[in-house]
């Protein structure tokens, strides 16, 4: 089976989305369990909705880091090759470090 892979976006840029935009601010990467795993750390704004406007801050956790940055997208953007946290008790302690570390509490994992 392919193991999924991450485009790392460029930190610092406004990506628009249908109602707004969200910026990628930063990328961690932290040992847990002898392995490293990856989360993006950004900031989500809706600004042109029918019923509001809002922002909020995200995290996103595409997984373990299998190989970092192995490869370079057609866009010339770094690719890594990652694996899902798909242990239960694994993404609850994950999720308790990073909220610790971000004081985030929007943490999605892959």
């Amino acid at each position: 089976m392919d193991q999924p892979e991450y485009t790392h976006l460029k930190t610092g840029e406004e990506i628009a989305c249908i109602a707004g935009y969200y910026t990628p601010r930063e990328e961690v990467r932290i040992d847990y369990n002898g392995r490293q795993v990856l989360y993006v750390v950004g900031q989500a704004v809706i600004e042109s909705s029918c019923c509001g406007i809002g922002s909020w801050g995200y995290v996103l956790v595409p997984g373990y880091i299998l190989d970092w940055q192995n490869r370079t997208n057609e866009a010339g953007l770094a690719v890594s090759t990652v694996e899902p946290v798909s242990d239960r008790t694994a993404r609850e302690e994950i999720g308790k470090i990073i909220r610790e570390a971000e004081a985030i509490p929007q943490i999605s994992f892959w």
